[in-house]
């Protein structure tokens, strides 16, 4: 199991993955206003497309209520960067 550090912005133009930061951060863009759990569905949805995993396997683990998250995914590190970078997320 990894955990994944996720930087979010919420209300944006359009759903991305706009890959990792200077920390570190995988950064993602969400068309979902940050009310009611609305943004964190759609940063987990869009993290298992982007992961290539069933939704149910990206889990929120921490900052629920914040930009920045930390979800866990059941893949080691070294796979989780490769399948980001193999679909061009890996910034």
């Amino acid at each position: 199991m990894a955990r994944l550090t996720v930087r979010v912005t919420p209300r944006a133009g359009r759903d991305a993955v706009e890959g990792f930061d200077a920390a570190g951060a995988l950064r993602i863009r969400v068309r979902a206003a940050p009310a009611d759990g609305a943004a964190n569905a759609a940063v987990a949805q869009l993290l298992a497309r982007a992961l290539g995993l069933p939704g149910r396997e990206v889990v929120l683990v921490a900052g629920a209520r914040a930009r920045v998250k930390v979800f866990e995914v059941p893949l080691s590190e070294p796979e989780l960067r490769a399948r980001l970078e193999a679909r061009g997320h890996g910034g």
